[in-house]
């Protein structure tokens, strides 16, 4: 009989709540270089925090420090609460987010990475709690990599065991062995790769608190912008639109590859069948909405075209297309225009989108390419079977044999995520939103995307949502991010039960 190590949970969660308090001691000093009296708020939210989170460390000695599976599903699930209940007290005690609902959901928004928000003017909010809405994000982020390389695979959880187990990268040439240098490895990319945006968009015109916010929340596909209209606002400077589209488009790729092409190891990168099919497929898709927009031009683009520094309209067509569609396949959720104004075939394009998602081991959420490539490739081969019979196919992953175990787990996953996806979309129903709507609340919400379509389109936001359906949209985010069974699990009778 066993039973669950709960000192080591707590002091893994009061680990957690010291960190949180730390990055919220980062947000003050932009509340005091601007002046602003939200830096008292920011400051006493930073100060409980830490407090919360120095009396679970101290308090709960475990006697081992082994983690068993249960402990790490719970240590997960609740990290991303504890994040969620503690990152919402600078929103309460600035008085920017008033509301427990809509400071919960703004807050879990953030640290899922899904870029959906109930604020209706974000330029008027303080700069230091602008500055703590990206770093939710990119606390979030890196969070996710870290999990996905090296806990989730631990646990068995999701597709990740695929990525782990079968592409050439990790199989083989593994960034470290031991998982605490392997986080720190990523971590140094994802810091380096976040200040070289920074700079870049400095170079490209945006202010210093601009280009610092919209980094953060382009490296982990976040989608929160400083500014009302999203990347709208720099319309006019396209230079700066694909420096976000480059860094999307980095941030939604493996970030292990990612690792072996700063090593110089470019052959890795175009030996991964999941990375040729992300990167000719968002080709295929830009190529695609381009002809779109050129046949049914959005006036809202007529600004941009006419505009002194921007070649032409092909040349718009082709940047706003491309920033779209790399934008809504890593789930980064930032919009220079609304696509559901590119005809009803470009809004079910984009809403097909919404079931992509970026790479394994990426900060992207979503189904992931992976599933994707390994379940179309599953049932291609049952076709081969209904002829041959009697022959063993196995299904092939980057020239390896997948493990019958891993199919089934991600089949198990799709079936689990539609089904999910379905009944949330009548669930918010209920809350009133119209059937559009609902739809487009639930894919979003579920893949960590952001903008959607109906009520909730790129142009919207979910703060008129009744506070229901946004308890419920929080729940979508949080299992989304955490791919489904991490959450999920934790709702089995059987995971309760001693054994």
């Amino acid at each position: 009989m066993s039973t669950l190590n709960l000192k080591i949970i707590y002091r893994f969660l009061g680990l957690i709540a010291i960190l949180n308090g730390a990055f919220m001691f980062i947000a003050a000093p932009f509340s005091i270089y601007y002046k602003e009296e939200a830096k008292w708020g920011i400051l006493n939210a930073g100060i409980i925090t830490v407090l919360i989170g120095v009396l679970l460390y101290l308090f709960n000695k475990p006697k081992t420090t082994s983690i068993q599976k249960k402990e790490g599903y719970l240590i997960v699930t609740l990290g991303w609460l504890t994040l969620s209940v503690t990152g919402m007290l600078p929103y309460l005690f600035t008085g920017a987010i008033p509301t427990i609902t809509n400071a919960f959901f703004e807050t879990l928004s953030g640290y899922s990475t899904t870029g959906a928000s109930i604020l209706t003017d974000i330029e008027a909010m303080p700069k230091g709690i602008l500055f703590w809405r990206s770093a939710t994000h990119w606390i979030g982020g890196m969070g996710i990599i870290v999990l996905t390389i090296a806990i989730l695979p631990l646990l068995g959880i999701g597709g990740m065991q695929l990525f782990m187990a079968e592409a050439p990268g990790p199989s083989t040439d593994k960034l470290h062995p031991r998982i605490s240098d392997t986080a720190k490895r990523l971590w140094l990319i994802y810091v380096t790769l976040t200040i070289t945006e920074f700079f870049l968009l400095k170079v490209a015109g945006m202010t210093w608190f601009d280009a610092i916010n919209h980094a953060m929340a382009t490296m982990s596909t976040g989608g929160f912008s400083t500014k009302n209209a999203s990347l709208a606002h720099y319309n006019a400077m396209p230079f700066a639109q694909y420096i976000v589209i480059v860094f999307m488009f980095i941030a939604g790729t493996n970030f292990v590859l990612t690792y072996f092409a700063l090593k110089g190891k470019i052959r890795k990168i175009f030996q991964s069948e999941e990375f040729k099919y992300y990167f000719f497929g968002s080709m295929g898709l830009t190529i695609l909405v381009a002809i779109l927009i050129l046949f049914f031009q959005d006036p809202s683009l007529q600004t941009t075209i006419s505009h002194p520094m921007v070649l032409g309209k092909e040349e718009s067509a082709i940047r706003h297309a491309l920033f779209q569609v790399v934008s809504i396949i890593t789930t980064t959720g930032f919009i220079t225009a609304d696509f559901t104004m590119w005809s009803f075939f470009a809004t079910a394009v984009f809403f097909s989108m919404f079931f992509l998602g970026g790479s394994a081991g990426s900060t992207s959420g979503g189904i992931k390419i992976v599933r994707h490539i390994t379940m179309l490739k599953s049932s291609f081969l049952e076709f081969k079977k209904a002829i041959h019979p009697n022959a063993i196919i196995p299904v092939r992953y980057d020239g390896k044999m997948v493990n019958q175990n891993i199919l089934f787990n991600i089949l198990s996953f799709f079936i689990i995520y539609m089904f999910i996806f379905i009944v949330s979309s009548v669930i918010l129903t209920f809350w009133g939103l119209d059937f559009i709507s609902a739809l487009g609340a639930a894919a979003s919400s579920l893949g960590n995307i952001g903008p959607a379509i109906g009520s909730v389109s790129p142009v919207n936001n979910y703060e008129h949502l009744s506070a229901g359906a946004k308890w419920f949209c929080s729940f979508l985010m949080l299992i989304g991010r955490l791919e489904l069974f991490t959450v999920l699990i934790l709702f089995s009778p059987f995971f309760w039960k001693k054994n």
